[in-house]
């Protein structure tokens, strides 16, 4: 592979796992009808997954040497063969397993796997690594295209207040779960719905990331919290759109919660940390999960709490001076979505661009970017002055 020799030699060992492909969909068992070739499936949901009868979708622990990261919905996905149980998948793998086990809608399946592939993947082999840097193997043979961290790479995908992750300068390890934050986001769903029955909600999940936030402007005097980082108000949302089972009423209990995280508690209290999946008899979504549920999530969670973004320099703050103004209020998850969402996938689309732009191969990534992403958002007019929309006007530009 060309570029090999300047590679750190830690990493000339990743070949010694073997990607292997996710299993395959059938007739028999279709889920929402998905298949792995990037188109979109039916979006009919309510089904259970796995499905009974289809062993090579049941859970298996992480082969050795697998890679996993900081994404609970990505490493359960993995766990159940729906991408590569290695953690070493690819474009295809991703928009299939999103759709058939979470039932999020073709558009918010392709918006969210290239929003991982634009800071961690690779275009040219359209691998990426859902956990940490397999670079040796996601790239193709003369076709290095450069290094890809993987998911778990800190300040890509990857950013500083975490649920369940700790802060990368606090332990080095930004990817593995911690067992005391899960304790801590449990406490918040207490607090806010009942200590007999904790709901990991909306209104727990927008005070848990306040929470974080603060504990972390104290504690980590080397905080980073740019705008990017409302990647982790979407990534929150999961915990109330996607994770419950719509055979029990779409209710984010610790049961269903727990078991999405991986998290077990220990005869101490404490909790401690499994493989990551479904609890027993879970049913995907009726309704498919849109990208309007995501980004319009994220308004409201921050807009319950709104954040300064800015970092810590050796524990004194400085303000980045950027603002954000959350086109909903917090009653918009009560709300349907209207003609104004467009404007909210317009701006996830037109951020997949922009970061594709900062990539290693900026023309292979940008070139992916528009054959796979760009027919999907075609339909909503999206204008962007100065950026090409099209595989004429990148080669033109």
């Amino acid at each position: 592979m060309a570029g090999l020799g300047s590679l750190p030699t830690a990493r000339r060992g990743q070949n010694a796992v073997l990607r292997r492909a996710a299993a395959p969909y059938s007739d028999q068992y279709p889920y929402t009808g998905a298949k792995l070739d990037g188109k979109a499936g039916t979006g009919k949901g309510g089904v259970q997954v796995p499905a009974p009868g289809d062993t090579k979708h049941y859970y298996q622990d992480p082969p050795p040497g697998a890679y996993r990261g900081p994404c609970p919905g990505l490493n359960t996905l993995a766990n159940h063969g729906f991408l590569s149980r290695d953690g070493i998948t690819t474009y295809t793998e991703m928009v299939a397993g999103l759709q058939n086990v979470y039932n999020v809608d073709f558009a918010t399946a392709v918006a969210l796997t290239m929003l991982g592939f634009v800071f961690d993947g690779d275009p040219i082999s359209e691998m990426i690594s859902i956990g940490g840097d397999a670079t040796l193997i996601t790239g193709q043979d003369g076709n290095f295209t450069g290094e890809y961290g993987g998911v778990s790479k800190h300040g890509t995908f990857e950013l500083d207040v975490s649920l369940t992750r700790n802060d990368f300068y606090l332990t080095g390890d930004s990817h593995s779960f911690n067992g005391t934050l899960f304790a801590m986001m449990l406490e918040t769903a207490k607090n806010t719905s009942s200590a007999s029955n904790p709901l990991f909600d909306f209104n727990a999940m927008a005070l848990y990331r306040s929470q974080q936030y603060d504990r972390a402007r104290v504690e980590n005097p080397w905080l980073y919290f740019p705008e990017l980082a409302l990647h982790n108000y979407g990534a929150a949302t999961f915990l109330y759109e996607a994770f419950p089972s719509s055979a029990k009423n779409n209710t984010p209990d610790l049961e269903t919660i727990s078991s999405f995280f991986g998290a077990v508690q220990l005869e101490d209290g404490t909790w401690g940390h499994v493989g990551e999946r479904p609890p027993p008899n879970w049913h995907n979504r009726v309704v498919p999960m849109t990208l309007a549920d995501v980004t319009g999530g994220i308004d409201a969670l921050y807009a319950a709490y709104p954040k300064d973004f800015g970092a810590n320099l050796g524990g004194e703050w400085f303000s980045l001076n950027q603002t954000y103004t959350p086109s909903t209020n917090p009653s918009r998850k009560r709300q349907a979505p209207s003609a104004g969402d467009d404007s909210l996938v317009c701006g996830a689309y037109g951020e997949i661009l922009e970061t594709a732009l900062a990539a290693p191969q900026p023309y292979a990534m940008y070139g992916f970017v528009l054959e796979k992403a760009g027919p999907v958002f075609a339909p909503y007019n999206c204008s962007f002055p100065g950026l090409p929309t099209s595989i004429a006007g990148l080669a033109n530009s």
